[in-house]
């Protein structure tokens, strides 16, 4: 089973929301000039909608992810460079 090394560190939202440990969702990534599906495996439960990052690729067009949160929110809606 090959890794899909194109996937990794790519960010994308969950169509079926992921259940832990009980079972895998689904992921909608831009990837290769398109938009691609995998299941989605996670730690932790994740809903539906959720923005996520895919850290390991399983193969198999399955992937583990995380929660991700744009690290720019955190700037509170203030541009850089503007005082």
């Amino acid at each position: 089973m090959a890794q899909d090394e194109a996937v990794i560190g790519r960010t994308g939202e969950l169509l079926i929301g992921t259940r832990g440990s009980a079972g895998p969702g689904e992921i909608l990534v831009r990837v290769r000039g398109g938009s691609e599906t995998f299941l989605a495996w996670s730690p932790e439960p994740l809903p539906r909608g959720a923005t996520v990052l895919v850290i390991e690729s399983r193969g198999f067009r399955e992937v583990d992810v995380i929660a991700w949160g744009d690290p720019l929110d955190t700037l509170g809606g203030l541009s850089a460079g503007v005082d």
